[in-house]
């Protein structure tokens, strides 16, 4: 029995459509928002401690991508780590994301500036792709099933009264 070339035609027009749409799909940008899944990763921190995104005990997470070379990142830091201390002993977890491809760079920083605050080193930035994250500083908060519930893009004053009230919110 003989298929028919109008058959033949549609079933590879078909498959042509199903493998521009796996393409398409596979090479579009990856953009975490509120409401989302985080994605997970793995990292060790300057201080040698293995971290994933669910690692954190039942703790709200406050993921920071930031860079030395990042004026705006730098700037925030200070804040950041004050409300790292603040926040910590109510239940929150701060942990930045370096994506400095200089690691003398950012070891030279770390030596200067001491931050309170779980810090790791992603030179390829790969967990900050997985995120959609491609400027800096970018902050998730996250709760401890995994969900975004804030995100923040560009720097902020952390220790802002209202900003500490809606993270406090998410607290568990």
């Amino acid at each position: 029995m003989q298929i028919p070339d109008k058959w033949l035609k549609i079933s590879a027009g078909v498959l042509a459509l199903a493998l521009v749409g796996l393409i398409g799909d596979s090479i579009r940008e990856r953009l975490v928002n509120v409401g989302d899944t985080a994605p997970n990763f793995a990292v060790t921190t300057s201080r040698g401690t293995q971290m994933t995104r669910s690692s954190f005990g039942g703790k709200l997470l406050v993921l920071n991508f930031w860079a030395t070379w990042c004026p705006p990142c730098i700037a925030e830091l200070p804040s950041l780590n004050q409300m790292a201390r603040t926040l910590g002993p109510k239940g929150v977890v701060v942990l930045g994301i370096s994506v400095d491809q200089d690691k003398k760079a950012y070891d030279d920083f770390l030596q200067r500036f001491k931050l309170s605050f779980e810090v790791a080193h992603d030179p390829s930035a790969d967990i900050a792709s997985e995120y959609g994250t491609f400027k800096y500083p970018e902050t998730y908060v996250i709760t401890p099933d995994g969900k975004v519930v804030e995100k923040f893009i560009a720097d902020r004053d952390w220790m802002e009264p209202a900003l500490l009230k809606r993270l406090e919110s998410h607290i568990r």
